[in-house]
């Protein structure tokens, strides 16, 4: 088939999990619970946040932006999969394709970069805890997700603007739910040398980069705790880090078993399947991990359906202060 040039009219078939007409209903049933469940629930995080005095702090400022972002990047894939699949259409318009990479490019190396604050917010309050709130103080958060934001915008747009140089043959199938920059890659008509390079160097400057912040953060944090002579103060101290180490493993370990299960078995569709579980699955349990391992969390999300009031210590305290 020779290459065509008019990529402004191409349209893409997602084809999805599964050809079956009998299963369509139950994995739209089972999306569209999934969609609902991270929604709800990244949303009762933010709202417990921002009503709560007492988790106006850096951990929770970011913990409040990851839950924002967890929700952009599902409505990224998952209202588009549902449509089709309730429409009885598997088409996406190319516009649309580019605009899908796009964000899901920008959301997905937002989280990567919000782990990654969070777990210096973790090292400095466990092995500088006297100078924890001169060094994380309000405008250095804000910064550091001012820059984050600047950064991920400017690297989505570069891929994005990388994939209008490439030619596309008309009709063509992708077998997964949504537009995957390197699926779309091995479907274009043109040379695909120039995105490939960039493509796995930013993967490694702005993936592998904040991933070894994160390790030599937990080593510091590890050989800290080491060092508390009680047990109860080791307890104390992992605690505080726990729910994030948590989500961070769950968000790594789904997106390298993706890239290496897809690597091993040459299948589009298993590699649908396996990027399930960074695209929805870790957005979803993430407010159940920071909820029932975190005392404070708990307690923030009880006193906002009205069934906790706010320790009449704090509040004599915050009196105090004012």
């Amino acid at each position: 088939m020779e290459p065509s040039n008019e990529t402004q009219i191409a349209k893409f078939l997602l084809l999805g999990f599964s050809e079956e007409p009998g299963l369509q209903l139950l994995i739209f049933g089972l999306f569209l619970s999934m969609y609902l469940i991270t929604v709800i629930g990244n949303l009762l995080i933010i709202l417990a946040i921002s009503t709560d005095p007492n988790l106006h702090t850096p951990m929770y400022f970011f913990l409040a932006n990851l839950s924002f972002v967890d929700i952009c990047f599902t409505s990224t894939t998952v209202p588009k999969m549902l449509v089709n699949i309730q429409t009885q259409s598997k088409v996406i318009i190319y516009a649309g394709c580019i605009t899908q990479i796009y964000f899901l490019i920008l959301f997905a190396v937002l989280d990567i970069f919000l782990l990654s604050m969070m777990a210096y917010d973790r090292f400095v309050a466990i092995c500088h805890p006297l100078h924890y709130t001169i060094i994380m103080n309000a405008q250095l958060c804000g910064l550091l997700v001012l820059v984050s934001w600047i950064t991920c915008v400017l690297h989505s747009l570069l891929q994005s603007l990388m994939m209008l140089r490439l030619s596309f043959c008309t009709h063509l199938h992708i077998p997964h739910f949504f537009c995957e920059l390197n699926q779309m890659l091995q479907l274009a008509c043109s040379d695909t040398f120039l995105n490939n390079v960039v493509m796995y160097l930013a993967a490694v400057l702005l993936a592998g980069g904040p991933f070894i912040g994160i390790l030599y953060s937990y080593c510091k944090i590890v050989s800290s705790i080491r060092g508390i002579s009680s047990a109860q103060g080791k307890c104390k101290a992992f605690s505080t880090c726990a729910s994030h180490l948590s989500v961070v493993s769950l968000f790594y370990c789904t997106m390298l078993g993706v890239y290496l299960s897809s690597a091993a078995t040459h299948s589009s569709r298993s590699s649908a399947t396996a990027s399930v579980m960074y695209t929805v699955v870790t957005p979803m349990l993430n407010p159940f991990i920071y909820s029932l391992r975190n005392k404070d969390m708990k307690r923030a999300l009880k006193a906002f359906f009205g069934k906790e009031t706010i320790p009449w210590p704090i509040v004599i305290r915050l009196k105090k202060c004012l």
